[in-house]
């Protein structure tokens, strides 16, 4: 590197070279800009799971996964944590600035009057057989909504995309209590919109009409929380997903239902469940320290699922931030349940057991939300919906950021073929 603002790369074969220049950001690392490098070498770059490509610039999410630092428009997540709500931290990713007193009272106005689903979607839950995954008939009632909106849908509209950004945050938490009661059987619940959202949402799940819910505050609050930590996660899967599909002008509820399908892999949103399911595998408390010792021996495929995680090398931040709430939820709600039990138990073991604290495997932010789930009563099918209705916030405001970003150009990564060389057709009696 002879100029600290661009790179050589010289193809030694053809002696073809190409002079890219580094593009610099606010915080983290500079990145190799790659524009000109198939014209000027004819070649193009190998990065499975695009690692260490970036995709695009933004200005909404900042990670350091190696001093374990996430930031939302600049403001430290833990600052976000202490002090404000899901609906703020939403407006915050929207719109780019903490809104004044009178900006929030008009967004959580017109978010509260956007929370009816239409009536027609109840026909169509009724299409799904009583045992659908949750996740299953929150895309495809998501991805409906396009066909409800259609007349103001126009992608270049910033006004139409600021009613869909609406919309989504609003409806997500309808839609999602509607999946979880047509899955039990019981009648759908209309929002209290004398409530604030995450009460709202509750009420909506658990409600009956035979009598009124009386909903601990700390559940509200532990719920709050949770949102407000899987709000965004930068160009995560999922997230990459709705840009992906909302570069070739997809309409914002179709772009947020696939964004809905890519969480719901295991890998990704699903991590919470997997937890839950580790610890019924275990069983007992009793039963942890033959688990941590599986966990350790190379030979044994048995894994402790919500331990360490692939961008925070040294500490989750949002795991710091949950587990304080987890032992308060526990504690005020006195649940009886031995698999949280196990889970404490297991917490206990893995802080002090030097192959975790060496290795770095602490307990992550979907080892805690698995616990706070199940206090709470929220099944384990329903985990990842609880993370779609969050970090819808963050996926409508990437869908935004790159509508409004001069220049945006449709997905289209390439690949290094590894199939047939080209070869003739041979009829079908001779083959």
């Amino acid at each position: 590197m002879s100029d600290p603002k661009t790179v050589k790369l010289v193809d030694e074969s053809t002696q073809r070279s190409s002079t890219l220049p580094l593009v610099a950001g606010t915080l983290g690392p500079a990145c190799i800009d790659i524009g000109t490098l198939y014209k000027d070498t004819g070649h193009f770059t190998y990065d499975m799971g695009y690692g260490s490509t970036a995709s695009t610039k933004s200005a909404i999410t900042y990670i350091d996964g190696d001093q374990g630092v996430l930031l939302y428009r600049g403001y430290p997540i833990e600052q976000l944590a202490e002090k404000s709500s899901f609906l703020e931290v939403a407006y915050l990713l929207l719109n780019g600035e903490l809104p004044k007193a009178a900006e929030f009272a008009s967004f959580e106005h017109d978010v509260s009057h956007h929370t009816m689903m239409h009536e027609s979607l109840k026909n169509f839950f009724q299409g799904f057989h009583h045992d659908a995954h949750p996740m299953a008939m929150l895309a495809a009632a998501v991805a409906s909504l396009s066909a409800f909106y259609h007349d103001d849908l126009d992608v270049e509209n910033a006004a139409d995309r600021k009613l869909a950004a609406i919309r989504l945050i609003a409806k997500m938490p309808t839609i999602a209590a509607a999946c979880y009661r047509y899955s039990i059987g019981w009648p759908f619940r209309y929002p209290r919109n004398n409530l604030e959202y995450v009460d709202r949402f509750l009420h909506m799940m658990f409600e009956v009409p035979s009598e009124p819910l009386q909903m601990s505050p700390v559940a509200a609050k532990a719920l709050d929380l949770l949102f407000i930590l899987h709000a965004d996660h930068e160009q995560n899967a999922s997230t990459s997903t709705v840009r992906l599909v909302g570069s070739t002008g997809a309409n914002p509820y179709a772009s947020i239902a696939a964004g809905i399908t890519a969480l719901w892999g295991p890998a990704h949103g699903g991590a919470n469940e997997a937890v839950l399911a580790m610890l019924q595998e275990i069983g007992t408390a009793d039963k942890v320290e033959t688990a941590v010792k599986r966990a350790k021996d190379k030979n044994d495929n048995f894994r402790l699922m919500g331990f360490g995680h692939r961008v925070y090398k040294n500490f989750d931040p949002r795991a710091k931030i949950i587990r304080e709430m987890t032992h308060k939820v526990l504690g005020e709600l006195g649940v009886n349940d031995p698999l949280l039990e196990v889970a404490l138990k297991l917490e206990e073991a893995a802080l002090k057991d030097e192959y975790f604290v060496e290795r770095k495997l602490y307990p992550n932010v979907d080892f805690y939300s698995g616990i706070i789930y199940k206090a709470l009563g929220i099944p384990r099918e329903m985990f990842t919906v609880m993370f779609a209705i969050a970090r819808t916030a963050g996926w409508i405001a990437h869908w935004i950021e790159q509508h409004e970003t001069p220049g945006s150009r449709i997905g289209r990564p390439r690949q290094i073929y590894v199939g047939h060389d080209v070869r003739d057709y041979v009829a079908a009696g001779k083959r």
